[in-house]
């Protein structure tokens, strides 16, 4: 299992755009990932659940990846928060 915090940086939060991003990514491994903000969790594979989360500029995401390709999916998703969500 892989653990790890991001902070949202995009202007306007996980809005439409890098939410679905983010799922995009997220769907391309097998692995289980399951997304938190504030007292909000959600699949990391659900548009609409990552949306729902409400994350805002500034807010800190928690993300708990388990799987057989887990160390991937956690360097690929670290590396679109990096980049802004550029693709």
């Amino acid at each position: 299992m892989v653990r790890f915090t991001e902070k949202v940086n995009v202007s306007g939060g996980l809005h439409a755009r890098p939410a679905s991003v983010l799922v995009h990514k997220i769907n391309q491994y097998r692995s289980t990932v399951t997304i938190r903000c504030g007292n909000r969790q959600t699949n990391g594979k659900s548009i609409l659940g990552v949306m729902a989360l409400g994350a805002k500029p500034g807010d800190e995401v928690d993300f708990e990846i388990e799987g057989a390709d887990e160390r991937e999916a956690a360097e690929d998703i670290r590396q679109l928060f990096l980049r802004d969500f550029a693709m």
